[in-house]
């Protein structure tokens, strides 16, 4: 792995039964690479091989997590011993306060101790192993600032991938977008709607300004009324101030605008320039991508 400037978090298990609990310090793991540490997190030291060469994944560089219910047991000594030789910070997360583990941590963060079902089996420790863990990562992602945007760009698959799509993900851009000028006759405006084949065009002024938008649902309507539309200019057929989102609101936001106002495209913007489309998210694009 690359040195960064950042402490790598070793976590190392040790408890009543390191195969048991091995899930707890895959899901702290986890927890920690899809919130705060990604690529960085990048071992786990089981308590039982350090003796045997394992504490050779461990560096001066890093930051060492101990989890131990007991925090007394005698493989806790050699790794306990060899952060302190090369000072490593050490957290510990244990149960016993007048153990080893407890007072040899730089930091400490203290479970209750509990009873387990049928009074051996280790149910009511991990559980509260986890609940602890999942805290640590929380307030670790809140100090790092870290949100559902940066939580986005390293889980872009799955249901939560498509909760967190933005805008700007989906949208169509460049000459996907069916613009047309205010002045522009309808005749040929007719044919950009069919060339493009949104349903809608994007209406703007000489100065690239959004100033409406036509629906091929209006020019039906329209066309009811009379049999003159070819002749009209596009400025006398749209709807002026078409409804927009900006670009890096969830793609979620921008289907319940849609459903809300009974319409299947949104003009998008960049937040510098409101006026301006960038950017045209039609319902079929959320559709497609499974938007909730």
């Amino acid at each position: 792995m690359t040195e960064t400037s950042t402490p790598s978090p070793i976590i190392s298990q040790r408890s009543r039964n390191d195969e048991d609990n091995a899930a707890i310090y895959c899901l702290l793991s986890r927890a920690l690479w899809w919130c705060c540490l990604p690529a960085v997190l990048r071992a786990r030291v089981c308590g039982s091989d350090s003796s045997h060469g394992d504490l050779g994944s461990i560096s001066k560089k890093d930051l060492l997590i101990l989890i131990s219910y007991s925090g007394q047991s005698n493989e806790l000594k050699n790794i306990i011993q060899f952060a302190n030789r090369n000072k490593i910070t050490l957290i510990a997360i244990v149960s016993k306060k007048d153990s080893i583990l407890y007072k040899a941590a730089d930091i400490k963060l203290f479970i209750p101790q509990v009873i387990e079902s049928a009074g051996i089996v280790p149910t009511s420790s991990t559980t509260a192993q986890l609940a602890l863990g999942d805290a640590l990562a929380i307030a670790t992602m809140k100090e790092k600032k870290f949100d559902k945007l940066d939580f986005k760009k390293i889980h872009p698959a799955g249901s939560l991938g498509a909760q967190l799509k933005t805008v700007e993900d989906l949208m169509l851009t460049d000459d996907k977008i069916p613009f047309v000028n205010e002045n522009l006759n309808m005749k040929k405006a007719l044919n950009i709607l069919s060339k493009k084949k949104l349903g809608v065009l994007i209406v703007i002024n000489n100065k690239n300004k959004t100033v409406g938008i036509i629906t091929d649902g209006q020019i039906r309507r329209f066309n009811q009324k009379t049999n003159d539309l070819h002749l009209l200019k596009v400025r006398e057929i749209m709807t002026k101030n078409p409804i927009s989102i900006e670009k890096s609101h969830l793609a979620a936001k921008a289907l319940a605008i849609m459903n809300r106002n009974k319409i299947t495209s949104l003009c998008v913007f960049d937040k510098i320039n409101k006026n301006k489309t960038i950017g045209i998210i039609h319902i079929h694009n959320l559709l497609q991508n499974n938007i909730p």
